[in-house]
């Protein structure tokens, strides 16, 4: 049985390798400008920060669910041991999250200044941007 999926999966490898493979058109390209219309990022900076602060939004608002799952189940062990030690192991990992969380945050900020950029916003104005045709 085991080899009979390793066939599978080594065929379908190989015919998704094959699917994918895109060859070169010979072919007059075609260049228009691309607008970029309202309510769109503008700039790379400013779509990672925002990316990375709902990110970031979302991982405290699961870490703050996961300690009140923890908590809600420790005050309803009654008593019991194991319930109680699996609520504790729960709100253990739910700050270690948190933890993890606020380092990572701190890690990617403290990178971006110490390439020498005060913001995100900043970190691909000197690449480039999209430019506003307005």
């Amino acid at each position: 049985m085991k080899s009979i999926k390793k066939i599978a999966l080594a065929s379908s490898s190989a015919v998704a390798g094959l699917l994918a493979y895109a060859p070169m058109a010979m072919a007059q390209p075609v260049i228009n400008t691309i607008e970029a219309g309202t309510g769109y990022a503008n700039n790379f900076g400013t779509m990672f920060n925002s990316l990375l602060n709902v990110v970031m939004l979302v991982a405290a608002l699961l870490v703050f669910a996961y300690m009140i799952w923890g908590g809600v189940e420790w005050i309803t062990s009654g008593g019991d041991k194991g319930k109680a030690e699996s609520a504790r192991n729960k709100l253990t990992a739910a700050i270690i999250g948190l933890v993890i969380v606020a380092a990572s945050y701190a890690i990617v900020t403290l990178v971006v200044q110490f390439l020498g950029f005060s913001s995100f916003d900043n970190v691909f104005q000197d690449i480039g941007t999209i430019n506003d045709p307005r």
